[in-house]
């Protein structure tokens, strides 16, 4: 079984980017390759088909990796999904169905199930496919959590997987984060530790290389190439860690842009629905959170949220609502996606307590005649040509009344010829790009990336062949803490 792990040394650090631009640059090679992530963390996930049929739940970046890898996306390739929800615990989605809670208290005891089954995902990906790409989370560093980790070297030990670390070098410190990565672990764990990937590199390459030359003799570990920071470089969002100062689109230069406003509510979810708009030309796409932020929106998008109840209270207590009643009785568009569709009805009622207390009747924007009931069943549909539907809220009654549009369907506007005609009633915009053509011209373009400054040969090499022997012992090692099977 050949495979590879892509580990970094902090969220955030390029481990997708580096995973997603490896499996697009061997499936341009002909291999039959296959993305996979133990464990994710996220409220951003995508519907795929279920093997065993119907449909399944699967974070988005396994999704955009499985197309960068050319294959049908699958839940072997997330198989445990946690989605954050309120008092230090998370919904669990294993293999793409749910199954129950984990709390932060369990993290390290109480999740010897979710291990195997993401280890026996993996074993199954690995033999349908010659090569496995695996994405770690966070940093395998993180020695508090070693005992229980299924995701970083757990996984690494599982499959015996050569793994390479990945360091944004934008944020500074690299080499010192590259050291300390492989210092603090254990000694079965650092064998494992083949090298390093540089991401976000800017200036000249000159003046790296000699840190890059102390480094082998610092760590008896090669860098298998540095990615440039490439302002060109898009993938669907994983999470809303990027949010406070994110912008998705500019207008095209010389142009007036109609001004689209999402409201950035707290525990916004599949944030990646606006994507689409970000790359028209003729929109600028920004996210806001006061009333006067939406002032001056000729669309105001109210997004998913994983908590409806919670994030309607929000909006109540900063002012949002009137702003948004606002904005509605102006004649001006307002489209509420999912949660912010529910929003938008008379009432919100919960008799079970599958967002908050059991029995909540709450009191919606009023601005459809519609009303929300909450239901222990959640509902996973796919739809044709694009979008998808996942939710625990069934919304009846009105989805439109003059300008303003309810749609429970995420994704929706990714399908060009909906997106077109949504813009020229809403707006009188024209659409002019293709978003799925532009989303293969990005992949292509990282792959491209990939192969060019990644010495893809090598990395091959290791996933087929293992991690060298003999790499030398860092210390001081990770202690060995009470409890640790390893």
């Amino acid at each position: 079984m050949a495979g590879l792990l892509i580990a970094g040394t902090t969220s955030d650090a390029g481990k997708s980017v580096v995973t997603t631009g490896l499996c697009r640059a061997l499936a341009a090679r002909g291999v039959a390759v296959a993305p996979y992530k133990a464990q994710n963390m996220s409220n951003n996930s995508m519907v795929v088909a279920h093997p065993d049929g119907g449909t399944a739940e699967i974070g988005r970046a396994q999704w955009v990796q499985a197309l960068a890898a050319r294959v049908e996306p699958e839940p072997a390739m997330n198989p445990v999904l946690l989605k954050p929800g309120g008092e230090r615990r998370s919904h669990v989605v294993v293999l793409g169905r749910p199954a129950g809670e984990v709390s932060s208290r369990e993290w390290s005891t109480g999740r010897a199930h979710l291990a195997r089954a993401a280890h026996a995902a993996y074993d199954d990906l690995a033999a349908r496919h010659d090569v496995v790409v695996a994405e770690g989370a966070g940093s395998p560093a993180e020695i508090n959590l070693r005992a229980g980790d299924y995701v970083n070297m757990g996984l690494a030990r599982h499959a015996d997987l050569p793994t390479v670390v990945v360091g944004d070098i934008d944020r500074g410190g690299v080499f010192a984060a590259f050291l300390g990565t492989v210092a603090l672990l254990a000694p079965e764990d650092q064998a494992l530790v083949a090298g390093f990937v540089v991401n976000k590199f800017r200036g000249d390459l000159g003046l790296l290389r000699p840190g890059l030359e102390q480094l082998v003799g610092a760590t008896g570990r090669r860098t298998f190439g540095v990615l440039p920071h490439s302002p060109d470089l898009w993938l669907d969002s994983e999470d809303a860690l990027d949010l406070e100062g994110r912008r998705a689109g500019a207008g095209a230069a010389g142009t007036t842009a109609a001004r689209v406003v999402v409201v950035r509510l707290p525990r916004i979810s599949n944030l990646t629905d606006v994507d689409a708009l970000g790359l028209e030309p003729g929109l600028d796409v920004v996210f806001a959170s006061t009333p006067q932020g939406l002032s001056d929106a000729d669309l105001v998008v109210l997004p998913g949220t994983r908590a409806t109840l919670a994030d309607l209270a929000w909006l109540r207590e900063r002012g949002l609502d009137t702003a948004l009643r606002t904005h509605a009785r102006a004649g001006r568009p307002l489209l509420g996606i999912c949660g912010g569709a529910q929003m938008l009805g008379r009432r919100i009622r919960d008799p079970q307590g599958v967002e908050g207390p059991a029995g909540a009747d709450v009191e919606g924007l009023g601005l459809l005649e519609a009303v929300t009931d909450f239901t222990p069943d959640k509902v996973l549909r796919l739809h044709a040509p694009a979008g998808y539907e996942i939710h625990h809220g069934r919304l009846e009654g009105e989805r439109e009344a003059g300008a303003v549009t309810a749609t429970m369907v995420h994704g929706a506007l990714e399908d060009d010829a909906h997106r077109a005609t949504y813009l020229e009633r809403a707006l009188g915009v024209a659409s002019s790009v293709s978003f799925p053509a532009a989303r293969e011209r990005r992949l292509d373009l990282l792959g491209e990336l990939v192969e060019t400054h990644l010495d893809v040969d090598a990395l091959l090499g290791l996933a087929l062949d293992g991690a060298p022997a003999g790499l030398p012992f860092l210390p001081p090692g990770a202690p060995r803490a009470a409890g640790d099977q390893r």
